[in-house]
């Protein structure tokens, strides 16, 4: 499937700030579940703009601005297809060992109710991968599903509230693969919906490795290992070191962050 794709962030500073620092993930790589076609990032003010790696493997741009700001708009926009490769993520840079992925992280951490919830969902379950799944599916029975839910500060809260976005399901399940012994990171990216509604905002899945088969994609949210219907941005411990944009500024007061964003299925393809 080729999918097209534009996001527009707009970070707003009232009063001005003196300088601003932007750390941005967003922008794909290829790896064996999809080809980025074509992909740039851009800014609407005179600022520097340095492309790098960071010590995930994500695309990392640092946008720099010194001096009076009030507005700063970035475009992130290109063409990726994609492939179902059944969830499993093969050929995607990978500069850590798996196992650098049972490290606990501050939103995606089993507390004791998160522990017993893990324990009770694997009973029966007898593979690695078989224990994901029934995670997976307990966590779908016991969440209300809500995408425009206040974030919660983490894992143990959002199951709490038994409720929440793919960003709360997906700590959720990242902290009970971790408890049961399975190293799971946090994905961020984008999911073309197949009922054509539209994707108010950025997505979020888990990543799973399981011994022979690598690594694998779950979206608890909707209880489905992944397929071509996401393009996969930036990985992380949780959403902190994934999340689409992370920044400083120097003087001034708030920053507000607006995010607009199309995603559907490239024209071309359509026409087919």
């Amino acid at each position: 499937m080729r999918i097209k794709i534009s996001r527009e962030t707009s970070f707003v500073y009232a009063p001005p700030a003196k300088s601003v620092v932007q750390l941005l993930r967003l922008t794909p790589r290829s790896h064996e579940g999809q080809h980025v076609l074509r992909w740039r990032v851009s800014a609407d003010v005179d600022c520097a703009m340095r492309q790098s790696e960071d010590s995930l493997g994500n695309v990392v741009h640092t946008v720099s601005h010194f001096g009076p700001i009030d507005r700063l708009v970035v475009l992130s926009e290109g063409e990726v297809e994609t492939f179902d490769a059944t969830g499993v993520v093969r050929a995607a840079a990978e500069p850590l060992v798996p196992e650098i992925y049972l490290r606990t992280s501050p939103l995606a951490e089993a507390n004791g109710t998160l522990r017993e919830f893990a324990d009770m969902a694997v009973q029966g379950a007898l593979t690695p991968l078989d224990k994901l799944h029934a995670v997976m599916g307990a966590l779908s029975e016991a969440m209300t599903y809500q995408w425009d839910a206040p974030r919660s500060a983490n894992a143990a809260e959002a199951f709490a509230l038994r409720r929440g976005g793919a960003e709360d399901y997906t700590h959720i399940f990242v902290a009970c693969a971790r408890w049961l012994g399975s190293p799971a990171r946090y994905v961020s990216g984008y999911l073309l919906r197949r009922d054509g509604a539209p994707q108010e905002t950025d997505y979020a899945w888990a990543e799973a490795y399981v011994p022979i088969l690598g690594w694998i994609g779950f979206d608890a949210a909707n209880r489905v290992c992944v397929d071509d219907g996401y393009v996969r941005i930036a990985v992380g411990f949780d959403h902190l070191s994934a999340a689409p944009a992370r920044g400083s500024r120097g003087g001034g007061g708030d920053e507000t962050q607006k995010i607009s964003l199309s995603i559907g299925q490239a024209q071309s393809q359509r026409q087919n």
